[in-house]
């Protein structure tokens, strides 16, 4: 039975960084984002990894483990949100003891979701892949964002509804600072390799695709046995994000999970918005979704609301859920804490 952790109003909010801290010249994003924390009444523990960076690691391995594991063990602490993602996490994995971990939320993406896909495959406990702290630093937060609260708070045996928002943000622009951080200047549109409406049912696994494939043929990311575990029977719904990945190497790596059957038994696949989609030699980021659904025999939706062209979705993974797109490139996202 998969674990939901549930949110307090109140919660305390655990900082540490599993993967990139943050360097002394943005240290006021982090103080910052922790304030408007502190503002809407949660406590906020900021632990040591989170004020330091160093050839692309806040911390060795084990130093960013063991800070993981003392705020897993603070019962006062509901939520471990990350600062932001980084390269690096997988290093910590093999220093983490996932059986001492404790039911609560870990939120973020980019390199921390394969903490998240880990902690879920590993132990059946929900993480949630969705906003970072430093992306909550703004005056106010757009809808789509502000919905992680709601999602987090969602009790067991209930549900969360979570649509489309209207516009993302094309591109990072941090010399033009805006009062709720992105710029959403783009207009919102899901869609879909067939053309036509979709409707997709399973239970949901994912993240940042550049990250989480190094999970592959490692302990830490057996879908088999998860999948025999916690829905025999039953479909997987994925839902993945490219930060850095050409179609090429997204190609590569879509196959390999193939290869090693994390497609097994799949409802669909859902792919966030990415800026590297650039064609190589002709071959498109569209052409990869296309060859993914014809060789599945899935729905495949790509452009939603995932990843490193904001605004994101939370995804809880270890949830029961229901996506749809409309004719008109609206989408829905029903999560099913079950």
């Amino acid at each position: 039975m998969i674990q939901y952790p549930v949110l307090a109003a109140d919660a305390v909010v655990g900082v540490t960084a599993p993967s990139s801290g943050v360097p002394e010249e943005l240290h006021d994003l982090l103080k910052t984002a922790s304030m408007r924390l502190r503002r809407q009444g949660h406590e906020v523990i900021i632990q040591e990894t989170a004020w330091t960076q160093e050839s692309v690691r806040s911390a060795p391995a084990a130093k960013r483990a063991e800070e993981f594991h003392e705020l897993m063990k603070n019962d006062k602490v509901g939520l471990i949100l990350p600062p932001w993602g980084g390269e690096l996490l997988i290093e910590a994995l093999e220093f983490i003891n996932f059986a001492d971990l404790k039911n609560k939320w870990v939120l973020g993406y980019s390199d921390t979701s394969t903490l998240l896909l880990a902690i879920t495959l590993q132990t059946g406990i929900a993480t949630a892949h969705g906003t970072n702290l430093i992306d909550l630093r703004g005056e106010y937060t757009d809808l789509t964002t502000g919905m992680w609260k709601k999602v987090l708070s969602t009790q067991r045996g209930s549900f969360i509804l979570q649509t489309s928002s209207s516009h993302y943000q094309k591109q990072w622009k941090h010399d033009e600072p805006s009062p709720c951080v992105f710029h959403l200047t783009e207009l919102t549109e899901w869609k879909t390799v067939s053309g036509k409406p979709a409707v997709m049912k399973g239970r949901l696994l994912g993240g940042c695709v550049d990250t989480i494939r190094h999970l592959i043929g490692t302990p830490y990311g057996d879908v088999k046995s998860f999948r025999n575990t916690y829905l025999p029977g039953k479909p997987l719904l994925w839902y993945m994000e490219n930060c850095e990945l050409s179609p090429t190497d997204l190609r590569r790596s879509l196959v390999q999970m193939k290869y090693a059957g994390w497609f097994e038994n799949c409802g669909g696949v859902l792919f966030g918005r990415s800026a590297v989609n650039a064609s190589v030699d002709g071959y498109s980021a569209e052409n990869v979704y296309r060859e993914l659904a014809e060789e599945l025999g899935v729905p495949v939706v790509y452009d939603i609301d995932c990843g490193h062209q904001p605004p994101q979705i939370t995804f809880i993974n270890g949830a029961w859920a229901e996506a749809e797109v409309d004719p008109a490139g609206k989408g829905t996202i029903l999560q099913h804490f079950i």
